[in-house]
């Protein structure tokens, strides 16, 4: 390169007195510059090629979650039929099995009383006595009928016998024997009807000892000594001197209801239950059923009888009573599978390739948390639990995996709150 030349490009000539060490050394930093450049240029290539290698993964990523997130996951589980019946508990009212209100029958005036609410009596054991002058002043006087009646039956029958007599000699008619024979008659009628009277008088002031007619407790005192006691005119029942209850065993009367009438059976098992008497329970069985629905009520009348031999229930305390059914062999569903639709009742299943199927059922008996379902399902039949209102026919779901059951925790441990 010629001076000329160097000047131009402002370049300062190597003189000769420098010689090649000089070139030598400017070449070293062309080389130097180029691969600097070079490695600029591919680390600016690696990095474009990781950011679009991050975009290309990040778009998979979002893509995969976006359909992912797209499925509608649902829990399903299966109809079952049940192994164990079902109990039904009603509440009553316990009653004595024999329980009267004790009235007289013989008016008059309480004389006296011997035994008061809460005394356990025996048959036939006085309960009380009342004065009757009338009824003693009426059977007097019927036994002074009687026996004036007797002695006219006396006379008739010695007049008869004259006659009798006088008749074989043929002084009398058999007109005026015939007559004597009729007061015979007569007379003996008078008599029997005297004695019935006297009988009925007789009983009649029996009644002025008021007897228990069977064992039991005295529950209600309604009179005291000196009242006035009406047997009732005509015959008709008058106000009730005591109401006695036999407490063992007892009756209880519950009404169950028609949809459970069938499954209930004489002689089957009940536990009863008092509020009052907490962890108490006390075993009966139903003695009896009216065997048919009231039409006002819909419900059928079961009668079930209670021992109660250490008298620790009461006459008229209110009671629950537990009826243990006979287990049906219909098919139940939990109550929150079914959709409620305005075309009726549905429940949404779910077929091996994760299609919607929503099928028309007919419900029985509500159990609370579990249906059952009569006619409209199979055993075999997946179920969708807590379906949405927007699951229509045809729809496609996943089915979400079942979780184990929790773990209970070891006793004195918190959970943690997270």
């Amino acid at each position: 390169m010629t001076e000329q030349r160097h000047s131009a490009l402002a370049i300062h000539p190597i003189a000769a007195e420098e010689g090649e060490g000089e070139l030598l050394r400017r070449r070293q930093i062309v080389r130097r510059t180029r691969w600097l450049v070079l490695i600029v240029l591919v680390l600016l290539a690696l990095g474009a090629a990781r950011t679009v290698f991050v975009r290309i993964a990040n778009a998979r990523a979002l893509e995969a979650g976006t359909a992912e997130r797209a499925k509608q996951y649902v829990q399903t589980a299966l109809p079952r039929v049940p192994t164990a019946g079902q109990t039904l508990s009603l509440p009553g009212t316990l009653q004595g099995f024999v329980q009267s209100p004790i009235s007289a029958r013989a008016s008059g005036y309480l004389k006296r009383w011997t035994r008061d609410i809460g005394s356990r009596v025996e048959k036939g054991e006085l309960l009380a006595e009342i004065e009757t002058p009338e009824i003693d002043q009426q059977l007097s006087q019927a036994v002074a009928a009687r026996a004036q009646a007797a002695s006219g039956l006396e006379l008739a029958r010695s007049t008869a016998e004259r006659w009798e007599a006088l008749r074989k000699k043929d002084v009398v008619s058999q007109q005026d024997l015939d007559e004597r024979r009729s007061a015979v008659a007569q007379a003996t009628s008078n008599v029997a009807a005297a004695d019935a009277n006297v009988q009925r008088l007789k009983q009649t002031e029996g009644f002025k000892r008021v007897l228990a007619p069977f064992a039991g407790v005295i529950t209600r005192r309604n009179v005291d000594v000196g009242d006035l006691i009406d047997a009732g005119a005509g015959g008709g029942a008058g106000r009730a001197l005591f109401m006695l209850a036999q407490t063992d065993p007892l009756r209880v009367y519950v009404n169950v209801p028609q949809a459970y009438a069938q499954l209930v059976k004489a002689g089957q098992p009940v536990v009863v239950t008092q509020a009052e008497l907490r962890g108490q329970s006390f075993k009966g069985e139903v003695a009896r059923t009216s065997g048919a629905i009231d039409t006002t009520t819909r419900m059928m009348q079961v009668e079930v009888s209670l021992p109660n031999k250490d008298g620790a229930l009461l006459p008229g305390a209110y009671v629950q009573v537990s009826l243990p059914l006979a287990a049906s062999r219909t098919l139940t569903v939990p109550a929150n599978a079914l959709l409620f639709r305005a075309e009726g009742t549905r429940i949404a299943v779910v077929d091996a390739q994760g299609r919607v199927a929503l099928r028309a059922v007919t419900l029985g008996r509500n159990y609370g948390e579990n249906v059952e379902v009569i006619d409209g399902l199979q055993g075999s039949d997946r179920m969708v639990l807590n379906p949405s209102d927007s699951l229509a026919d045809g729809d496609i779901v996943a089915v979400a995996p079942e979780q184990p059951p929790a773990k209970a925790a070891p006793a004195g441990t918190k959970k943690d709150p997270a």
